[in-house]
């Protein structure tokens, strides 16, 4: 069995996506496979096993373990956080399909990155996606119940174009859109170079925000308004209005004020603020300005988003 997730990127509504705001998402065409084949033990018996095997996106494995598939419905400890992290995914997908990984028979994953751990292009919710389609259950709740997060990486995960995508009472609304604007080839993704931690970004979202019901309606406007304009200069202007709202939201700085206040173009965060990619609108001359300030991921917008022709 083969599975297959789309990697994601939040153009609009980030953090405040956890408060039921319209959100711009695409689906990457970067993703992560799962692949279970069945093997047989060297011995009778020996009690099943689950061999886990991470590979990254230069094919080298990163993590490997056995898991042991007799005792997977008591609680287990485990000395260090990634399997820890992957028998909660696996405990509660269990829980909520009982008749996963039971029986007598043993399994070995392979997990393959098709790019690098730090981009933050959705490790985690390609995994988690993977891992619901193998159990065959609904990949949100395996998110909520293991994890938080609006689940707008999940939506990406299994959607093969731009989305605009919003969540009340945990209940994920979905459309399927048409993002290609026509000055795409002005659009880039810079990565930063620093691998955000999304909890921690959604804990701290949490302590800072104050009453932000008007915040989130001008976010959705702009969100559907940066879907449908024709505009260059419009496009721009709302993504600068976007990031001085969440700025006011979150109590921090612009990434273009703290580190790009010399550019020529337009920036905006993308997701959690203070790492992975940003959004750069700009020209022939982009790739250069970023590469000279030490940002040597510059990726166009039409190379990284995955959208039906």
């Amino acid at each position: 069995m083969e599975f297959y997730s789309n990697g994601k990127l939040l153009i609009s509504g980030e953090y405040v996506v956890l408060d039921g705001a319209k959100a711009l998402a695409i689906p990457t065409k970067y993703g992560q496979n799962l692949t279970v084949s069945t093997i047989e033990l060297p011995s009778p018996k020996e009690t099943p096993k689950l061999v886990w095997k991470s590979y990254d996106s230069n094919d080298l494995i990163w993590y490997q373990h056995a898991f042991d598939l007799a005792s997977f419905n008591a609680f287990n400890s485990y000395g260090d956080s990634t399997s820890q992290t992957l028998y909660n995914l696996l405990s509660e997908a269990k829980r909520l399909n009982p008749s996963f990984l039971s029986g007598e028979t043993s399994f070995e994953v392979q997990t393959t990155l098709g790019f690098p751990q730090n981009w933050g292009l959705g490790s985690s919710s390609t995994l988690i996606h993977n891992i619901a389609l193998w159990a065959n259950v609904n990949p949100y709740t395996l998110l909520w119940n293991a994890f938080k997060g609006s689940g707008y990486d999940i939506a990406c995960a299994k959607h093969n174009s731009p989305i605009i995508y919003e969540a009340q009472q945990q209940q994920p609304k979905v459309s399927e859109i048409n993002f290609s604007p026509s000055f795409s080839d002005q659009l880039y993704f810079v990565h930063l170079n620093k691998k955000q931690n999304s909890r921690n970004a959604i804990t701290n979202y949490n302590e800072r925000k104050g009453a932000i019901t008007n915040e989130i309606k001008v976010i959705n406007a702009i969100t559907l308004e940066m879907v449908k304009t024709t505009s260059f200069i419009d496009f721009e202007l709302l993504l600068k209005e976007h990031e001085q709202l969440i700025a006011e939201i979150i109590q921090e700085t612009p990434v273009q004020q703290r580190l790009f206040s010399d550019y020529f173009g337009q920036t905006k965060s993308l997701g959690a603020w203070g790492g992975d990619f940003i959004l750069a609108t700009g020209n022939q001359d982009t790739t250069a300005y970023f590469e000279a300030k030490g940002y040597t991921t510059v990726i166009p917008f039409d190379e990284m988003v995955l959208s039906k022709k």
